[in-house]
């Protein structure tokens, strides 16, 4: 497992080199390169032997395709496949946690947090978002705010922190995309983003073990 993890750090290592100089071939090699490290974490983690472990492995994988669908940065059908493939992801995942087991009352008390966060989002993107994408993007909101609703459930229910850890790491760099797509396009917001987006991958892939 630890090999599929070096892979993922040094993809991304490379990926925001040519993020950073602009230069695409590499981040077409580097992004699926570093994609393919964290499913390669899951399996050799042992993803297939448990319910939680498949759900984890098929989320892992909508997010290596979402992650593909990303690259152009010019073509907004393909961004849509993307911001699908992630919401199908989420939905893998919060299908995962909820096969570990959720304490309700945590469920209950993060969800009022969610939805306060989640408001705030929707407010700060509204101004910047178009009007076909809308949405699209209030439903993804949605979606990421009952994945961490569930990983804080299932961390109370199972003792696991890697599961709320992943979860909170996933939920910011989403933030991370969506100021890079709709707000301020910058390479700022990829250099923090794209880290912390891999790690939260790699944290709930091993959470499988």
């Amino acid at each position: 497992m630890l090999y599929f993890c070096a892979l993922t750090l040094l993809a991304v290592i490379a990926l925001l080199v040519a993020e950073y100089r602009d230069w695409r071939p590499g981040v077409w090699v580097a992004k699926p390169l570093a994609g393919v490290g964290f499913i390669g974490a899951a399996l050799a983690a042992a993803a297939l032997d448990s319910g939680y472990g498949r759900w984890i492995l098929a989320a892992l994988v909508l997010s290596w395709f979402g992650d593909v669908f990303l690259i152009p940065r010019r073509a907004p059908r393909v961004f849509q496949a993307g911001i699908l493939s992630f919401l199908l992801g989420h939905v893998a995942f919060t299908a995962a946690f909820v096969v570990r087991g959720l304490d309700l009352r945590m469920a209950l008390l993060v969800a009022l947090l969610a939805l306060v966060t989640g408001l705030l989002a929707a407010r700060w993107l509204r101004p910047h978002v178009p009007a076909q994408m809308r949405i699209p993007v209030h439903a993804y909101l949605i979606v990421i705010s009952l994945m961490l609703v569930c990983a804080a459930a299932a961390t109370a229910s199972s003792g696991d922190a890697r599961i709320l850890l992943g979860a909170l790491m996933f939920y910011a760099s989403d933030l991370s995309v969506a100021r890079d797509r709709f707000v301020v396009p910058q390479f700022t917001n990829r250099a923090w983003g794209l880290p912390l987006y891999f790690a939260a991958q790699l944290v709930l892939a091993t959470s499988v073990a």
